[in-house]
């Protein structure tokens, strides 16, 4: 098993903690978790657990966002056509869902339509494909979404077939920007808009705030959105702080109350996914939601996505996710068989095995699935990956990285080597002729084992505080739940308890290789445990032997019961 990094967190000022736990009158430890989170007084207490949407900032803060709302004015009120066009992943395919559906009522359905790229035959982004569909059907303007700041050359051609652009991303721009009508993006260097992070949903949803605002529309229609923006913030893995977390907050209040009208799409996608009548969190959303939705467009076409997430009846949405989801069952298949052939060929070569860095390459491997199976072999090598195929003639792929080593930045430094790239810190595509793999794999590779630290490539586990296993009850639980929703920059904090063993006859296996045990302290308090992928634990924990643990806290529910349970993440022995 692979080693982990154990990292505690440092202690809050004991003093804010008192101070703030008598104005709450909650668990210190609640508050101790709060004051990590940097929110130290009651103000930032009350706007952490209630987010408001008046805190949201205004839309026309965003560069450009004036030009955007005057262009799309002006195409509902001089009777042009506009095509919604977006990438083919859960952030694009909510985006289109999003503005089409808020924009169909004002511009009616022969007015209006969307547009998701092909992967296969137009690749990422903006393509001429999109761009000549709109010029022969009559489109003025197309609202690109979750793609497009670079897409210079793209926009040059549209520009020549009298198509206007009106870009919203959240990606990192090149060194120009496209010469759309507008390019919103929250990274721009000249953009001023407060909060950054912003998903690409997110940046479509300000464009529709701002549309709302000039045009003194109900507001009502817009808040109907906010489940399509949590789905979006939670597979984009993009931070849940500032106005993600409260445009999360209330998407996720809308997707869980019982007496709101669900979305069709989504409910039938709850119920595919098995997630029934709980309550449903990023987590959920993440693992049971965003593989359905992306796996219309990893396999081909990202339309059904869309279409699933706009049905207007239970009996269509329930056609609409049975295909979306046969569609990810082959997903699953292509996932399974490349992540082995993967693995396979870093275990049988040494040069890939000593590596820093993983580049591989395989010509007849499936596009939709290679940053998946990027994932997959960052999981077992812990280092940043590049997986890529053959597709239109060139090496095309995804890259996926570890944390605090920029992934983005490295290929840039390669991009020499590249016809285009482009994504995060974490996460990024990139195109390159086939020739030049070994080259890029070489000039990675040197990157990487440059500056890459030696402990940035052992996984680490943050962990929050030390916790007796006495304080942890269902009150207990009740209150971490309401720091929900979780996600990067709100983390669902990490415990460690000290000095735990087994209780008697507790400690299995289950489903092979799962650690399954009660874990009990000071030979008193006694709680629910299990451990994923832990089994290589069971033997020395049956011999007696103490150790420290980490975990979350979760309520694991079996036939009907719910009992409080932990999540173990690591163990430690104790000598």
């Amino acid at each position: 098993m692979m080693e982990k990094r154990w990292i505690r967190k440092p202690a809050p000022d004991a003093e804010k903690v008192r101070h703030l736990a008598s104005a709450l009158r909650v668990n210190e430890a609640i508050v101790a978790l709060l004051c990590q989170r940097g929110v130290c007084t009651y103000d930032e207490a009350y706007a952490y657990f209630r987010p408001a949407l008046t805190t949201l900032p205004d839309p026309l803060l965003m560069r450009d966002m004036d030009r955007a709302v005057q262009r799309l004015v002006r195409a509902l009120h001089e009777g042009e056509k506009v095509l919604v066009f977006g990438d083919y992943d859960v952030d694009g395919t909510t985006s289109v869902a999003l503005v089409y559906s808020y924009l169909l009522p004002l511009f009616g359905p022969e007015r209006i339509d969307y547009y998701i790229p092909d992967r296969y035959k137009e690749g990422y982004g903006i393509s001429e494909a999109g761009i000549d569909f709109a010029a022969d059907n009559g489109y003025a303007l197309i609202i690109a979404l979750d793609c497009g700041v670079k897409s210079v050359d793209k926009i040059a051609y549209a520009n020549t077939r009298g198509v206007d652009f009106i870009i919203c991303d959240h990606h990192l721009p090149g060194a120009e920007l496209p010469a759309a009508v507008a390019v919103l993006d929250p990274k721009r260097a000249d953009c001023e808009y407060p909060f950054k992070e912003l998903s690409g949903c997110g940046v479509g949803f300000k464009l529709m705030q701002a549309l709302s605002d000039n045009q003194g529309l109900d507001e009502t229609p817009l808040h109907e959105m906010f489940d399509l923006l949590a789905v979006s913030i939670a597979a984009d893995i993009v931070p849940i702080v500032g106005e993600n977390r409260t445009l999360a907050y209330h998407g996720l209040r809308l997707l869980n109350d019982p007496h709101h009208a669900q979305r069709p799409g989504l409910d039938a996608l709850r119920e595919l996914a098995g997630l029934g009548a709980g309550l449903l969190n990023i987590s959920s959303l993440v693992f049971g939601f965003s593989p359905r939705i992306n796996a219309a467009g990893r396999m081909g076409d990202a339309k059904r996505s869309v279409a699933m997430l706009l049905a207007a009846t239970k009996e269509e949405a329930t056609e609409k996710t049975g295909v979306v989801d046969k569609t990810n069952q082959e997903r699953r298949g292509f996932d399974t068989s490349i992540t082995k052939e993967a693995l396979e060929m870093i275990e049988q070569d040494s040069t890939h095995r000593t590596a820093h860095s993983t580049v591989l390459y395989k010509e007849d491997w499936h596009k939709g699935v290679v940053g998946i199976v990027a994932s997959r072999c960052l999981d077992k090598y812990y280092r940043p990956t590049i997986i890529l195929t053959q597709s239109n003639g060139k090496a095309t792929g995804s890259a996926r990285s570890v944390v605090g080593f920029d992934v983005h930045q490295a290929i840039e430094e390669c991009a020499d080597l590249l016809d285009q790239y482009g994504g995060h810190m974490y996460a990024a595509g990139l195109t390159l002729p086939i020739e030049n793999v070994d080259k890029f794999r070489a000039k990675f590779e040197s990157i990487v084992a440059g500056r890459i630290l030696p402990e940035q490539m052992i996984p680490p586990v943050e962990i929050d505080m030390v916790l007796p296993l006495s304080e942890i009850t269902p009150s207990f639980y009740k209150l971490l739940q309401q720091m929900e929703p979780f996600g990067p920059g709100n983390p669902n904090p990490v415990f460690e308890s000290e000095r735990v063993y087994a209780a008697t006859n507790s400690a299995r296996i289950v489903g092979n290789s799962h650690l399954k045990l009660a874990l009990t302290q000071d030979g008193q308090h006694t709680v629910d445990a299990i451990g994923f992928g832990l089994g290589e634990y069971h033997e020395r924990i049956l011999q007696g032997a103490p150790f420290n643990v980490c975990y979350t806290i979760e309520i694991n529910e079996y036939r009907g019961v719910k009992n409080l349970q932990l999540r173990v993440k690591d163990i430690r022995w104790v000598e």
